[in-house]
């Protein structure tokens, strides 16, 4: 049995992240797969380790993948920023398609990523398909860990993604039986949402840290297997007894905000006037505390030029988890955020806004009602979305403080968000994930 090879493409830094997870899920698996005897009862020779390469970043390095291409050169946003860099796009592609060829992968496993991972599984799978019938007989199998949205713009992909992909590793219920219907033969495992994972395991820094609204630990903080939050507006525990209707913090303290503008410097330049303004606008109204949270300090040194007039918003890196532990509302940028916001049942108010070309493009293929995917999963707009020139400070604030101040409607969007969260498939995704890819392999 020769050792088995998988060659990874992560692009952006979540991504990274989450394919460092799954090569990890995917060893472990692999062992055991391996320690297994075949059905003649032969061994399997466990002694082979599987092989990783291709391209990511720190996450994947830590986890032992040989990094052939660095992502960090290549982790942009939006259609205009493609165009510029087209050039070194596509000679990034034809590097790693020339590493596919030259290492023939079992697996090309391709994380998020989609624009750039469906045109590489095309270009594989057409050497494939033209290579047929010559002494040349490699086969790799394509793996898709997250589903290109597809459904939200230009569903006809459907169809080419089941030429082009062995399998699609579902995040969100709804996925299968959409591809179901339009590309009945591309296989698609829903696995779950690995955000669940992620945050129902204890902080190894902050383990007896308490949650802020039942004195429980975060880890511990859910009913049943739930994730953290949830049990504490689930029908078994009152809000009384979590102290959501005076604040979420329990101790008299103002209402917390946490406020997210994005990931990445574009989307801080477009969205940070706007919500320092809405800042001003609370603080103006009624006492808060405000917390503005960036993944990096180089995205921090920026977002504090925006908010230096206003010294009341403090500007921290990282600390998610928690923030939303002890936030009383959001106010957040679109994207995979508007999740976690969801997980932890804050009530948030959704932003977003484009340059002119990219929104010109967008509102003419973009087919869904909402741009927030807890919105989307429960088919309303729990979150109250406003797009483009419709994000403007006075409307974001009016929608902030309708929370701030009406317990029953935060109550109603935290029941609703408890619904959505149950519907992801609990913990364990990316083992999940590692078991389909075990079988597709056989």
């Amino acid at each position: 049995m020769k050792r088995l090879r998988f060659m990874v493409v992560a692009g952006e830094p979540s991504g990274d992240t989450l394919a460092a997870e799954l090569v990890r899920a995917l060893k472990d698996e692999l062992a055991r797969f391996l320690s297994q005897p075949t059905e003649d009862l032969q061994p399997r020779h466990a002694s082979l380790a599987p092989e990783f390469f291709g391209m990511g970043g720190p996450s994947l390095a830590a986890e032992g993948v040989e990094l052939v291409e660095d992502m960090s050169a290549y982790s942009v946003f939006g259609v205009t920023d493609v165009l510029k860099r087209y050039f070194d796009f596509r000679a990034l592609m034809r590097h790693l398609v020339r590493l596919a060829l030259a290492r023939q992968p079992d697996v090309i496993l391709c994380v998020d990523y989609s624009g750039f991972n469906r045109r590489l599984a095309r270009a594989v799978k057409d050497h494939v398909r033209a290579s047929e019938g010559t002494f040349r007989n490699w086969d790799p199998k394509i793996v898709q860990f997250v589903s290109p949205q597809v459904w939200a713009s230009r569903p006809g992909r459907a169809r080419q993604m089941a030429r082009d992909f062995d399998l699609v590793l579902s995040i969100f219920p709804f996925e299968k039986a959409w591809y179901a219907a339009r590309a009945p033969e591309l296989r698609v495992e829903f696995v779950g949402h690995p955000m669940l994972e992620r945050f129902s395991k204890p902080r190894s820094s902050g383990g007896n840290e308490a949650h802020s609204d039942c004195g429980w630990q975060i880890a511990d903080c859910r009913l049943k297997s739930e994730p953290p939050h949830v049990g504490c507006y689930s029908s078994d525990v009152g809000a009384e007894e979590c102290g959501r209707e005076v604040k979420r913090n329990g101790r008299g303290a103002a209402p917390s905000v946490v406020l997210l503008p994005g990931s990445r410097r574009k989307e801080l330049k477009r969205h940070l006037p706007v919500i320092v303004a809405v800042a001003r606008h609370l603080l103006a109204r009624q006492p808060v505390t405000l917390r503005l949270i960036v993944p990096n300090e180089k995205l921090a040194a920026a977002a504090r030029v925006f908010t230096e007039a206003v010294p009341q918003i403090q500007v921290q890196t990282g600390g998610l988890a928690d923030a939303l532990a002890q936030a009383d509302l959001a106010i957040a940028s679109s994207g995979t955020v508007t999740m976690e916001c969801a997980l932890f049942g804050v009530p948030t108010v959704v932003l977003y806004k484009l340059s002119w070309p990219e929104f010109q493009i967008a509102r003419r293929i973009v087919r869904v009602k909402h741009i927030a995917m807890p919105n989307l999963l429960a088919g309303e707009a729990v979150f109250p979305e406003f797009i483009q020139g419709d994000a403007t400070p006075d409307n974001l604030a009016r929608a902030a403080l309708d929370f701030l101040r009406d317990n029953a409607k935060r109550r109603q969007v935290q029941d609703t968000l408890k619904r959505v969260i149950s519907s992801l498939g609990g913990p364990g995704a990316t083992r999940r994930a590692a078991q389909a890819i075990v079988r597709l392999l056989g």
